[in-house]
């Protein structure tokens, strides 16, 4: 799990000027964070192995433009309370070969409400429905109990392969019988 940036006093939606993109759920709004709102956040990382994903994923961001939304930072933000950012999570890059990963991170306090789990339905839905996507992988530390079961319940499930931060999830999109797709947690064959 990756850690949040601190409450901001702007809305998601003012953060991401330009960008109409937005995941919406129950009880949060989730906008990609503008590159100005990016590179605050890495001034202000006090972890270095988060200020060099957020640099990475900015980079990213500059260099495939036509590609930013797949390695911006999405702010989480309370529909309650408007410009109160709990979280965000990020895709690592445009997909490929079907697939996109998704990392993400919540402040302390927002844990163990159902936040996250929430978030990443959502996210899987937006995601899936993109041309070309038919899976969403994570990896998780090995031992981050509670981020391998948020992902869980949002419906990945192992893949038994490890990847650099540890243990790999996927949920995948299957079709059926109509030409229509459904999602899917089932693994199948996995390519990592």
């Amino acid at each position: 799990m990756r850690g949040a940036g601190q409450p901001q006093t702007e809305s998601a939606g003012e953060r991401a000027k330009g960008v109409e993109m937005r995941i919406e759920s129950q009880r949060l709004v989730c906008c990609p964070v503008s590159d100005g709102e990016m590179e605050r956040l890495i001034e202000n990382e006090k972890d270095a192995g988060l200020k060099q994903a957020y640099s990475e994923m900015l980079r990213g961001c500059l260099a495939e433009p036509e590609n930013r939304i797949w390695h911006a930072v999405w702010a989480m933000e309370l529909k309650e309370r408007p410009g109160t950012v709990i979280g965000d999570f990020s895709f690592k890059g445009a997909p490929q070969d079907g697939m996109v990963e998704i990392g993400y991170g919540l402040r302390e306090e927002y844990r163990g409400h159902g936040y996250m789990t929430e978030t990443l339905k959502a996210a899987l839905k937006w995601a899936l429905a993109r041309e070309g996507v038919t899976r969403v992988e994570a990896e998780t530390d090995p031992e981050n109990e509670a981020s391998q079961k948020t992902l869980l319940r949002a419906g990945f499930v192992p893949t038994g392969a490890v990847g650099k931060e540890g243990p790999r999830f996927v949920f995948r999109r299957r079709s059926h019988r109509g030409g229509k797709s459904r999602e899917s947690s089932c693994a199948g064959s996995s390519k990592r």
